[in-house]
């Protein structure tokens, strides 16, 4: 489409910025025109307005501010988002469903399995059904997280894509999670804000009652030696090479600790657990380690049994952490930028240092290391970097900040 002439772009931009420097530019290149001067509108009315203005000739602009001036910057070339394929999206979902069913099933499956490998395969399928507890809890919060997401970006007319769900037919979960992909740049930091928030917030409404559920469901008992005996005809715990009428010992898994599933353990049960049979520190430091090391193991003292629905939720806390590590394309990110603007970066370094650390006490943060590193920088800058965020949303950047070291769980899992 040819250029509309510069007498145009001027008279349409001076209707919300006034300016006193006008820069041409090479289209093919950077940008068409850069003015500078100063808003005459409220900056979130004045970037719908103009950006509506524009729209018909394909150029779309920037507000940025530089050296402390506002400036307008034309480019050429308006986003337009392309309908997704919704069978995609439903289809992974439907084998994220199966996914997860079948590791649920693992966990609550102990009827008897035939000798024979086809045998396990159609036993294993015909009662999928016994894990739809688990499927159906951490799908809803799964689900809840993120059409939070997609429900804001629509709400602010931004274009995004339906959840792309994950599958993962191991444990512990069945399933990488999910994401949705921002199809256009937000308009302002306020809307990147709204899409980042409403996930997290979404999730926990959902995650907090299932594990609250759970917990209520599941029992308190010392934890004892992974230690079992073979017995014919009833699925093995792991796998083993012993034979029946022998015992085996497994490896036993111990989910990670964060404050807020200290505390929700405590309104269900009435003591911290994992309890020690006893304390060899003064009962803070003991449990500062614990939740910073994941030490000691708790064998022997008490702890709470968790069920499938517990592990759900559970995990529905462990998602909204990992969320919102404030890095590149994660919400946490989204939220920092949204924040504190390009000064994001000097953040970096301070989380890449961090998850080495962590990987000390638990490695899968060294993997988690290295996709910050590479990943962490890009941030969905938005198109419209003057307005800024309002009180209200920064009470909630604290309300998350703070929502953030409560589901902080530096030790995820530990196996003894």
């Amino acid at each position: 489409m040819t250029l509309p002439e510069t007498e145009i772009l001027n008279s349409l931009v001076a209707r919300v910025f006034r300016y006193d420097d006008v820069t041409l530019g090479d289209p093919l290149k950077s940008f068409i025109v850069r003015y500078r001067g100063e808003l005459l509108l409220d900056s979130s009315a004045a970037y719908d307005q103009l950006a509506e203005a524009l729209r018909p000739y394909e150029i779309t602009p920037l507000f940025r501010l530089e050296n402390g001036r506002q400036s307008v910057v034309l480019i050429d070339g308006v986003v337009h988002p392309k309908p997704g394929r919704s069978w995609v999206n439903i289809l992974m979902f439907l084998l994220t469903l199966l996914s997860v069913a079948y590791v649920g099933e693992s966990y609550s499956y102990n009827g008897p399995l035939p000798n024979d490998l086809p045998g396990v395969i159609r036993t294993l399928l015909l009662n999928l059904w016994v894990g739809w507890p688990f499927a159906a809890s951490l799908l809803a919060i799964l689900l809840a997280h993120e059409f939070g997401h997609y429900f804001a970006g629509r709400l602010h007319k931004t274009a995004v894509s339906l959840p792309f769900f994950i599958p993962l037919p191991f444990p512990p979960l069945g399933t990488m999670g999910a994401f949705i992909q921002m199809k256009e740049r937000p308009r302002n930091k306020r809307i990147l804000f709204d899409i980042g928030i409403a996930g997290p917030l979404a999730g926990l409404v959902v995650a907090i009652p299932v594990l609250l559920l759970g917990l209520s469901l599941s029992s308190v008992s010392v934890v004892q030696a992974g230690t079992f005996t073979k017995q014919s005809g009833v699925a093995d715990v792991c796998p083993n090479t012993a034979q029946v009428g022998q015992t085996y010992t497994c490896q036993e898994m111990q989910e990670g600790n964060s404050l807020l599933y200290l505390g929700l353990k405590y309104i269900t049960k009435g003591e911290l657990l994992p309890a020690p049979v006893r304390y060899n520190l003064p009962p803070l430091l003991y449990w500062i380690r614990n939740v910073f090391t994941g030490q000691p193991h708790p064998i022997g003292g008490r702890d709470v049994m968790i069920d499938s629905v517990a592990l759900a939720g559970w995990a529905g806390l462990l998602v909204t952490f990992l969320n919102l590590i404030p890095a590149g394309q994660l919400d946490g990110g989204h939220l920092l930028y949204s924040v504190f603007g390009k000064r994001v970066n000097l953040v970096w370094p301070v989380i890449l240092a961090a998850t080495i650390l962590f990987g000390f006490f638990w490695t899968g943060w060294w993997l988690w290391t290295a996709i910050i590193f590479f990943l962490g920088r890009g941030h969905a800058e938005p198109l419209d970097q003057i307005t800024q965020l309002d009180p209200r949303r920064k009470a909630l950047a604290v309300l998350m900040l703070v929502i953030f070291l409560l589901v902080l769980t530096p030790v995820p899992l530990t196996i003894f």
